[in-house]
């Protein structure tokens, strides 16, 4: 009996340590399953089962190492060292915190002193006057960074598991509150606030197990978008530098922007409505639509009608940056058209629109375009995270 409860408590000890980390990390096979509350549980009474497997094996410990064969004692041994290296790496080597780092220091620069390309996507945000660019490259490796725009913190998030870019404010309950990354969920990044513990999904904003379960971040409005043209839009713009200690974690995601990054988990399918196809994904009155990134790129200019919503999602000539506006001004739904290859768009007044919304010539001069928040992501994390949602085919 006591050689049975030393080898159950083993075995316990040894499989505790693995799923709690196997459930909210992208090993084979565990994002495909819902095993949140299960990871949340022993992530939060891990202590305790540990606890117990000590208790089992320490009669039958005692017994082997009073009573047993040399070769025993040598077996037992290499069993809690083995333990003891899986324990070293599932706490200090494969936590999500201890993988991705904070930058160490925030510095940004403006369009003179930059050190980032033109080319290089970022995600955008404009608050009280003033604009800040983050590019992807560096928030991917982060996951988060926190902020201040306009004198309001903003938490800047991107998963490039699922290429979803979201800004939060770091807000629960209107007090400002911390979180780190803790692991991923169906390949989404997951943070835990330090308060309640409770973990809140990237793509979405939602706490999805623990105290506060169901709650909402607030989200600030954002951009994805070239830094070349976030500066049409905002050429008083400053852009995050890179932090040198991350230099080789960068150069690790140098080909995540055009999709031809080597890693599985983050390069583009090419083809559309695969898993790691590229979609815009938009959310109106509670109906979400995802629209295919390759018929955009063909056509520079797709026209839809959402509940209550028409809209226009129209591509820059640099194939990268795009724009989703409505298309109502003045109570009239308007009707687009773009010529290829050029950065306007005529509407059928004949009045004429800059890609940032603002009408420069013909009846309409003047007006300006309402902006729609959509992202660009990967087609398995729109359809994850906004089930029954339509497609433009």
């Amino acid at each position: 009996m006591k050689k049975f409860l030393f080898f159950a408590g083993f075995i316990l000890l040894f499989a505790i340590e693995i799923l709690r980390i196997y459930f909210i990390m992208p090993f084979p096979g565990s994002q495909k399953a819902n095993t949140i509350d299960g990871a949340y549980w022993i992530a939060n009474n891990i202590v305790w089962v540990r606890l117990l497997a000590i208790a089992m094996m320490i009669p039958g410990l005692l017994h082997l190492f009073r009573h047993s064969a040399k070769w025993k004692k040598v077996v037992a041994t290499l069993l809690l060292l083995f333990y003891g290296f899986v324990f070293f790496k599932f706490n200090y080597r494969f936590e999500a915190d201890k993988m991705f780092y904070q930058p160490g220091h925030k510095h940004f620069a403006g369009a003179a002193d930059t050190t980032i390309a033109g080319d290089k996507l970022v995600i955008g945000v404009a608050i009280n006057g003033q604009a800040k660019a983050y590019p992807i490259q560096i928030i991917g490796y982060h996951h988060q960074v926190r902020d201040t725009v306009g004198n309001t913190p903003v938490m800047v998030t991107y998963c490039t598991v699922c290429r979803t870019g979201r800004v939060f404010s770091p807000t629960v309950n209107g007090k400002p509150e911390t979180f780190r990354l803790v692991g991923m969920d169906h390949f989404n990044a997951m943070f835990e606030d330090a308060t309640t513990k409770s973990w809140w999904r990237q793509a979405t904003g939602q706490a999805i197990a623990g105290k506060l379960k169901g709650q909402q971040l607030p989200e600030i409005p954002s951009q994805q978008l070239t830094w070349a043209a976030w500066l049409k839009q905002y050429p008083q713009s400053t852009v995050m530098q890179p932090d040198t200690v991350y230099k080789k974690d960068y150069e690790d995601l140098a080909g995540f922007d055009k999709g031809t990054i080597e890693s599985s988990l983050e390069k583009r399918d090419s083809g559309s409505w695969q898993f790691k196809s590229w979609v815009v994904g938009v959310v109106h009155n509670n109906t979400a639509k995802a629209y295919d990134w390759n018929e955009l790129v063909k056509t520079e200019l797709i026209q839809d009608t959402l509940p209550g919503l028409p809209l226009v999602i129209a591509l820059e000539k640099d194939t990268a940056s795009f724009h989703v506006f409505s298309r109502i001004v003045d109570g009239q739904s308007l009707r687009f058209s773009k010529q290829a290859g050029v950065d306007s768009l005529t509407d059928n007044t004949a009045s004429t629109w800059s890609l940032q919304g603002t009408c420069t010539s013909g009846p309409l001069q003047g007006k300006q375009l309402q902006p729609i928040q959509a992202y660009q992501e990967f087609w398995h994390s729109w359809q994850q995270f906004h089930p029954g949602t339509l497609k433009k085919e």
